[in-house]
């Protein structure tokens, strides 16, 4: 069902898409712990380090290529809130060319660059290997990642966040089947995760091709409207590069940070990986907020009603802080009860959690800051500005290299995990200040269009 984000107030319409997300989010997070868990309980400390440890490659190219999909759709909301059927039906033709040009591209230079970053990043000798043979075949499967966020995105983009969870789920169920039966029944170990993961990511986007297909009619574009829009294609690659590039940027900076805490040992990646995967599932309320305002905000810049826009930045703000204070209470509550959930019994946990407090306690300090991040940054990608959104990347980086070259200098582990909560709040005060000027430059174009 296709939501109208133009109309209605703007708490229960907002509320209304970000709900279905936000649990999808959460699914996303649970069946990504679920790889975790299973490895660290059937295969051991060291592979459960070792899939942690390729986190940040996996957000660098996975990431990269998803903000390509996912920029190449605020054209698809734009159009939609302008009432353009077919204005929408040539923008997905337009994202599904660009997408598998990006997906494989992605993919070789992944492949091909893997063994490089992961000495890049000082992966320990006892966990290479492990680290090897799962970060390989993710990277493999990204245009199976690339296309199930594309058919997400584009029917998000039309309002509708109901179908995606559905999807979601049944990905989640399958990856923690295919993780039960690849790693326990058929001993493939880390392998068996990574084929676990792709596998029920591929299904999934198969299955919501068809749902399209059969239900969403406005998303299937006519036979002389399959190829390539050369108008289309400049406005998508024009947001579509700066939200990958930014995504990028933020990932090179998660991999300088990692770099830094992997110098520490596998304890160290262990209880930094446990503490990050909890925050990680507390704060998806964070990014489920940012992609209903850029859904929120591409209908209603359609539409061209700046004055909606900013009351519904309002309204996020209000729901970020109550996930906020929520978020940080749940991480003090939770953080020691589920290091024996990633780890097993067996597992040393008087050894592993001195390394996992101190990003939690660090963090959750500064989960408003982070918030306001996500808002700012996806409403402004929301009204078709990609440039800015990518200077806060570049500033998350350099929050982050700087953290950790600071680390490495003093083998200060705390400036370690420092990286996230320092980039958090220079980049969350960046992309208000940035808002605001967008605010302004729309209401000057729509102005001159009035006046034309």
């Amino acid at each position: 069902m296709q939501l109208d984000m133009t109309k209605g107030r703007p708490m229960p319409i907002i509320m209304r898409f970000f709900i279905p997300i936000f649990i999808g989010n959460m699914f996303q997070q649970f069946y990504n712990m679920v790889d975790s868990i299973i490895v660290g309980r059937f295969v051991g400390t060291e592979a459960f380090a070792a899939v942690g440890s390729t986190g940040t490659i996996m957000f660098l190219v996975l990431g990269f290529a998803n903000g390509l999909a996912t920029g190449f759709t605020v054209l698809t909301s734009q159009r939609f809130g302008a009432k353009d059927e077919k204005g929408i039906r040539q923008s997905v033709a337009n994202a599904i060319f660009l997408s598998v040009i990006v997906s494989a591209v992605m993919t070789v230079f992944s492949m091909l660059s893997m063994k490089g970053l992961l000495h890049l990043l000082n992966t320990p000798s006892n966990i290479y290997l492990y680290a090897y043979d799962y970060i390989i075949i993710i990277t493999g499967g990204t245009a199976a990642v690339c296309f199930y966020n594309l058919f997400s995105a584009l029917l998000r983009a039309v309002g509708n966040s109901k179908a995606p969870l559905f999807f979601l789920i049944l990905s989640a169920t399958l990856n923690i089947f295919l993780d039960l039966l690849f790693i326990i029944v058929f001993k493939w170990e880390v392998r068996g995760a990574a084929l676990a993961t792709i596998a029920s990511q591929a299904i999934s986007a198969i299955c919501c091709l068809i749902y399209i297909l059969l239900k969403v009619k406005m998303l299937v574009p006519h036979r002389d409207e399959w190829r390539l829009k050369g108008s289309f294609a400049k406005r998508q690659l024009a947001i579509g590069f700066p939200m990958a590039l930014q995504f990028g940027i933020t990932a090179s900076g998660t991999m300088i940070m990692q770099s830094a805490i992997n110098r520490f040992g596998s304890d160290a990646i262990a209880g930094f990986n446990a503490s990050s995967k909890v925050g990680g599932l507390l704060t998806q309320a964070f990014p489920a907020l940012g992609q209903s305002m850029a859904t929120y905000t591409g209908q209603n810049f359609g539409k061209q009603d700046i004055d909606r826009i900013h009351d519904g930045s309002h309204v996020a703000l209000k729901i970020s802080l109550v996930a906020a204070l929520l978020g940080a209470g749940l991480a003090l509550l939770l953080l020691k009860p589920a290091i024996p959930m990633f780890l097993g019994s067996n597992a040393d946990i008087d050894a592993i959690l001195p390394w996992a407090r101190p990003y939690t306690y660090m963090s959750i300090i500064f989960y408003m800051p982070l918030g306001i991040l996500f808002i700012y940054r996806d409403m402004m990608q929301g009204c078709g500005y990609g440039f800015l959104p990518m200077m806060g990347g570049v500033l998350e980086l350099v929050a982050r290299f700087t953290t950790a070259m600071l680390s490495m200098h003093f083998n200060s582990y705390l400036l370690g995990v420092a990286g996230d909560p320092a980039a958090w709040i220079i980049t969350g005060i960046f992309d208000a200040i940035a808002y605001q000027y967008v605010i302004r430059d729309v209401k000057k174009k729509f102005a001159a269009k009035q006046e034309n």
